[in-house]
Order: C-alpha cells, then structure tokens, then sequence
C-alpha cells in the first residue's frame, strides 16, 4: 500500500528528528566541548601519561582479542555451517549469550571462575598467575563479549557459497588445508572482514565487563573506556569529554572502513 506524500514527509521528518535528538545532539554537545577551550587543551587531555597507557592498553586487547576470535570463530562458523550433530541448537544459543547477557553480568562470572575464591581460583592462589583485577581478566571479558561477532559474520556467507567447490577441490586431490586456504577463505574474506570490523568496535567501546573484572589503576589497567569514567567520577568532566571524542573517532573510523569495505563487496559481485 502507497502511502500519501504528506504521510511519507511526516514520517521522514519524524525519524530525522528522532536521530537527530537520541545521536545527533548528544555527540555534538561532546564535540562542542572537548574543542571549546581550544586544540591545545584537547591536546594536551589526550595525551597525559594515563591517557597514552589507556590508548596502549585497549589497542594491546584488540590486537590480542582479534586474533583469537578469529582462530577460532572460523573454524566453529564452518562447523556449524557444514556438520548435522546432537547438541548444535545449544552450541547456536551459547555463541548468542553475549548479546543477552548484561556485561556487567559476564564480569561477575569471571570473578566467580577465575578469582581467588571461584572455581579456578587455584591458578592465582597455587601458581601466582593473576587473572581477576589483571590484565588477562580485561582480555578474558573483551573475548567474551566479541564471541559472536566472526562467527555470525562468516556463517551465513558459507550457507551462501555451498559446499560445490570444496568438493570440486577435494576431488582435486587437494588436502583440507588447501581447500580452506584457496577455496573457502576467499570466499568467506568479507564476512570475515565485518567480523573483524565489528569484534575491534565492541572491544574498544566495552565498559560494564572490564570495569568488573579490572583493578582501574590509572597507567596500569585502564582502558579509554575505563578512564572517561574515571575522569568523570573524579570530577574532571573535561578529561572525560576528550577521552569521549577519541572513542567517537575511532568508532567513525570503523564505520567509514565498514562502507568502504560494503561498496567494495557489492563491486566485486558485480563484476563476477
């Protein structure tokens, strides 16, 4: 059913505004004030001693979370695309949880896991390794959390592309590692690449689980996350609103590559 032209303008008009009010404003009115006092000031936030050790330390996660999702996101994407087993709609529904789980909730979990007195507490308590308020608890929440972005980005891509030319390729002669690397990896390269995209995104932006499971030691165990609300706690606003704006930068940044990467795919499938 056509809609009339003074029902379509209203509906446009409200969703703008809609978007506007809720994202619009909000990020304008942080913008407005990290670069009100001038560049040097916002310079100078940006660049204290904790701050740089934020910065450090959330792109030392992402460097160490993005790999492991993708080790081993793949493999249990083509698992789930390509075998009939007992107990696959439960795996389905774990690889979900973390879109339905609060943070904060996955935070508290690993506490009663991995610290001194949960279930694995006997790895810090009888060989010393630290795991809650530490640095491996950070990557043990960023995991948990990004679990399911490569594996539902590849997934549909394989149900996509069939099993004809791993077969044609096995018939070949070529052993599965072959196959993987010639056949199904280039044709899974840009649900993987939106995998990686995303799983980068939610882990720098993460909050309620790392704030759970971190000490929040200024220099030592802050993420940017982590000091915009340190800083704002503590009553320097300013500090948090910078902060805020490198976050919103590279969350921009991740968007603009996600379009670039989008109008990159739809020529590709044109051209073939």
């Amino acid at each position: 059913m056509k809609l009339a032209l003074p029902t379509r303008l209203t509906l446009r008009f409200l969703a703008i505004a809609y978007v506007f009010a809720l994202l619009l404003v909000p990020l304008g009115a942080i913008l407005w004030r990290s670069f009100s006092p001038g560049l040097g000031e916002f310079w100078a936030s940006i660049t204290t001693p904790a701050a740089q050790s934020a910065l450090q330390l959330s792109l030392l996660v992402v460097a160490i979370v993005v790999p492991l999702n993708v080790v081993f996101g793949v493999p249990t994407a083509i698992v789930l695309a390509r075998r009939k087993f007992r107990g696959k709609n439960a795996l389905q529904a774990v690889i979900d949880l973390p879109f339905a789980v609060s943070p904060v909730v996955v935070g508290v979990a690993l506490i009663v896991l991995w610290g001194t007195a949960g279930l694995f507490g006997f790895v810090e308590n009888n060989l010393g390794f630290k795991i809650i308020f530490g640095f491996p608890g950070i990557v043990l929440a960023s995991i948990f959390v990004t679990l399911p972005f490569v594996i539902r980005e590849v997934e549909p891509v394989l149900h996509e592309i069939g099993t004809d030319q791993e077969e044609a390729s096995a018939t070949l002669g070529a052993s599965w590692w072959q196959t993987f690397w010639r056949v199904t990896l280039p044709s899974i390269r840009w649900g993987l690449t939106y995998g990686v995209v995303l799983t980068v995104a939610r882990t720098l932006g993460e909050f309620g689980a790392v704030l759970v499971v971190s000490s929040n030691l200024p220099g030592k165990s802050q993420t940017l996350t982590l000091l915009v609300h340190d800083r704002y706690t503590l009553g320097n606003p300013y500090g948090a609103y910078t902060v805020s704006t490198v976050l919103m930068a590279v969350a921009v940044s991740v968007l603009v590559v996600q379009i670039v990467l989008d109008a990159q795919r739809k020529r590709t499938k044109t051209d073939d």
